[in-house]
């Protein structure tokens, strides 16, 4: 019986419970324009294209602010977009639609998802219509 009068009871507090909070990781999301096959026939310029992108992408609801945020590269006939911040492929599937009606060859042109990441610059089948007529 002196056992039990000798312990005492432990108290029915809990430690306080700590939240931590997750950063979220910058995740770089990569975009890429294919215009091979536009760029060949002397269509349109990839530097224009690119100029175009630069003035007309938002960051954060400005336009022409890339800063280190987002980064346009020119590789040969493509365009790669990374960006670090929430952008949407199909912004840019936008954006290049309106660079093909301001160059007056969105006629001629569509812009055609190949895989989740990357768009093609394409003709339209022209000979199909004809044969029709």
């Amino acid at each position: 019986s002196q056992l039990f009068n000798k312990v005492q009871p432990t108290s029915t507090k809990m430690a306080p419970h700590t939240h931590r909070v997750k950063k979220a990781k910058k995740v770089l999301k990569k975009f890429t324009l294919d215009c091979t096959k536009v760029v060949e026939d002397e269509v349109l310029s990839m530097n224009d294209f690119s100029e175009f992108l630069q003035k007309k992408i938002k960051v954060k609801g400005k336009t022409g602010q890339l800063t280190d945020v987002v980064s346009i590269t020119v590789e040969g006939g493509k365009i790669t977009v990374e960006t670090a911040e929430q952008f949407s492929k199909r912004y840019l599937k936008y954006l290049a639609k309106k660079f093909l009606k301001k160059n007056s060859v969105r006629d001629w042109l569509r812009v055609v998802a190949v895989n989740p990441t990357s768009y093609e610059l394409r003709y339209f089948n022209v000979l199909q219509d004809e044969d029709e007529e």
